[in-house]
């Protein structure tokens, strides 16, 4: 709506907003913006978007931008496109009005204000704003004045010709009450050289008759290097200095179609994957935070970016990123540079790889999980826990063309050293991410068979025992089966090695889930407890597989004391239970609790009748 139509409007009966500025900066500095410290960030973006105008204009008008400040104000001063007096009302003056919106639409991608903020973000810290500005745009337009404070009260005059000779525009900024601190020229060189620092013209800041600039332009990445290796070199130094680690490797990110250049580094330790990346984004040079998120895939959670982009678009506080499609499409992009990257490594660096896999091998994982091309090249360097120790999984489906996978990291301990003994291939799927990537092994490597671990699959392989051998054990194995019967557990026979192991607890997770199932059930009131044992289900039990090889064993089968035969086998069942490493059920700590009891005073007995122990 034009000025004059508004004018219609009012006289017509309309009404325009009444906007308290006391009101809008509170909002503004306790709800939009992260920090008082924008104010610079907002001070050098009017900057620098003039000087890109002028230069629309006349390509070889100065470029430099410079920031003054003595503790007691702020001043920066451009020789950028300037404002004519009708330009300062209608801009200065209207909140939410961008000249770079309203009227330079066609050119918007160059700059860097979109909003219509401007300098009302500088009322954050300032108690009066006063900006002195002249017009390239129209040779005859004077210098104006704007002078605005805290309160909400602006003034605007004209000035004499000898106020500004020159086009360009100076803003100087006075302290609120309590923002001092802001002021201070170390405060605000640190502040500009960490907005500013890749801008494309030069600034400096003056102070106590100093020069400082900030700029540090082009950036590391696009400047020429002799050699790949001073490249390199000067990359990692760049991102030591900027990030504050010094990283494991680099990454480049040169994406033209997405308008993204820049740097990932990778971490120099394991990332937490729950924890979004925190990575460090400018746009056409201007910091907009060093803690932006959603810029790459969930899955490289082990590096960190700096960037510079021209094409993403930043959020109304100018400290994040807009989820758009655009976002979507570069942070696809980057997702697969870096997936290049690894796949490079693998083929052409391998001990790089090594290293990199040596703190990161769950983000190639996660990666991994939904491309199978990445999972088949990074195959041979990826370690699982199995049967055969930690080796990769080429390797070990070589070994075993049928691959058992344990859900649980207390399942794989449970049966590992049983599993081992009798040749069994069982992998570790306990741990994040390993038991998807071994059920795809069918699909990379042909041939190869996954199976769930059950407690038949173990049983399956253990030498059974003669059958003349076990009909003269029927006395004792059917005094053991009564024992745990109770306790839903079968007991059999069977011969393995370690003979160090006298006894091994299998199940399954049906087992487990009926016998919590009837835990509750009993814990339960009577509408509960019907309902619970309305599912009820036929799982195989659980089983006490008894080593016949075991010393143990044998001589637990020698005890003709019923009473003694029960404990012992109740203390047999409880070592077992302990090695699976699982938590026990109520009734199984007691039973514990009473086999040792009563264990240790048959040894008393024992001992005060005089009888071997």
């Amino acid at each position: 709506m034009s000025d004059e139509e508004s004018a219609d409007d009012m006289d017509n009966g309309a009404h325009a907003f009444q906007v308290d500025l006391r009101g809008l900066v509170d909002l503004l500095s306790h709800h939009l913006y992260s920090s008082p410290r924008i104010y610079v960030r907002e001070l050098l973006q009017n900057a620098v978007d003039a000087v890109t105008a002028r230069h629309a204009l006349d390509p070889a008008a100065p470029g430099r931008i410079r920031l003054r400040a003595d503790g007691g104000s702020v001043c920066i001063e451009d020789a950028g496109i300037g404002l004519t007096e009708a330009d300062v009302h209608r801009f200065l003056a209207t909140i939410g009005r961008s000249s770079k919106r309203d009227d330079l639409a066609g050119a918007r991608r160059e700059f860097l204000g979109q909003f219509g903020i401007g300098l009302l973000a500088c009322f954050t810290v300032a108690d009066t704003i006063r900006v002195v500005t002249r017009s390239a745009a129209d040779p005859d337009a004077g210098p104006v004045e704007w002078l605005a404070g805290s309160d909400g009260r602006y003034t605007i005059r004209a000035l004499p010709a000898s106020a500004r000779e020159t086009p360009g525009t100076t803003v100087e900024l006075t302290p609120r009450p309590g923002a001092e601190r802001w002021f201070a020229p170390d405060r605000v060189v640190q502040l500009a050289r960490e907005f500013g620092s890749l801008l494309p013209y030069e600034v400096v800041v003056e102070s106590d008759g100093h020069s400082v600039r900030v700029t540090d332009s082009p950036a590391v990445w696009d400047r020429p290097f002799g050699s790949p290796a001073a490249r390199r070199l000067a990359l990692f130094e760049y991102g030591e200095r900027t990030l504050g680690f010094p990283a494991l490797d680099v990454i480049e990110l040169d994406v033209p179609v997405a308008g993204v250049r820049g740097v990932a580094y990778v971490l120099p330790s394991a990332a937490n994957p729950t924890e979004a990346g925190r990575h460090r984004v400018h746009l056409k040079g201007m910091l907009l935070s060093d803690a932006t998120s959603g810029l790459l895939p969930e899955w490289a959670f082990f590096v960190r970016c700096v960037i510079d982009t021209d094409t993403l678009r930043p959020t109304a506080s100018r400290e994040g990123l807009y989820e758009d499609e655009t976002l979507s499409a570069v942070r696809e992009a980057l997702g697969r540079r870096i997936r290049d990257w690894l796949t490079t490594l693998a083929a052409e660096d391998p001990a790089r790889l090594g290293a990199f896999l040596a703190v990161h091998t769950l983000g190639v994982k996660a990666l991994a999980r939904h491309d199978r091309e990445l999972l088949r090249i990074m195959l041979p360097f990826l370690e699982f826990e199995t049967t055969d120790g930690r080796v990769p999984l080429t390797e070990f489906a070589r070994n075993h063309p049928t691959l058992h996978l344990a859900r649980t990291v207390d399942e794989f301990r449970q049966v590992a050293p049983i599993a081992a003994a009798q040749g069994i291939g069982v992998v570790n799927g306990g741990y994040t991410y390993d038991a998807e990537l071994v059920e795809q092994l069918p699909q990379v490597i042909p041939g190869t068979v996954v199976g769930e671990l059950g407690a038949d699959v173990v049983t399956a392989h253990l030498d059974l025992v003669d059958p003349a051998e076990e009909l003269t054990l029927a006395g004792f194995l059917s005094a053991a089966r009564a024992t745990l019967d109770p306790l839903d557990c079968d007991v059999v026979l069977r011969a393995f090695a370690p003979v160090s192991v006298p006894a091994l607890h299998l199940d399954n997770r049906e087992a487990r889930h009926e016998r919590a199932r009837a835990q509750t059930e009993a814990a339960a009131d009577e509408l509960w407890a019907e309902i619970l044992g309305a599912l009820k289900s036929s799982a195989p039990r659980a089983q006490l597989v008894l080593n016949h090889h075991s010393p143990v064993v044998r001589r637990l089968t020698g005890i003709n004391d019923r009473a003694l035969l029960t404990t012992a086998v109740e203390a047999l069942y409880g070592q077992a239970l302990l090695m699976t490493h699982r938590p026990l059920r109520p009734a199984d700590t007691a039973l514990l609790n009473r086999a040792f009891g009563d264990l240790l005073s048959w040894a008393s007995m024992a001992v005060k009748s005089g009888d071997e122990v």
